[in-house]
């Protein structure tokens, strides 16, 4: 008897077979049109006395409760993705304002200074004449 045996360990499971109906069936998107009609349709699910539809990866509601939720959930969701873009678009223009502004501001404080310089210079001269 080892010392470190695990009493516990689950047994592996047995793989299992292919199926030999599956097997022999015909899958090919004609067998499937002629069995299920040409339009095929949406995925519909009804638990009760709500109703919901496989569309694009995600369960849409319906009817019921959780419809006008989901509704109004995907009108929130656009609302916010609208908001976001224009806050975004807005954050550019004041990003492009104040870079305009800081741009003017400089060319302003260089303008004094040749102002400065110049009233000095034609000061100077003034005072040479005299």
């Amino acid at each position: 008897m080892p010392l470190f045996s695990n009493k516990f360990s689950p047994k592996k499971t047995p793989t299992r077979k292919a199926s030999v109906s599956l097997a022999n069936k015909d899958l090919s998107p004609k067998r499937v049109e002629k069995e299920l009609g040409p339009e095929i349709g949406h995925i519909r699910l009804r638990l009760g006395e709500q109703e919901a539809i496989f569309e694009n990866g995600q369960w849409i509601p319906e009817s019921g409760k959780a419809s006008g939720t989901f509704k109004e959930n995907e009108r929130l969701k656009k609302e916010v993705k609208k908001l976001e873009e224009e806050n975004n678009l807005l954050k550019l223009k004041f990003q492009l304002l104040l870079d305009m502004l800081t741009e003017t501001t400089a060319e302003s404080h260089l303008y004094e200074k040749e102002l400065a310089t110049l009233r000095s210079k034609v000061n100077h001269s003034q005072r040479s004449v005299s």
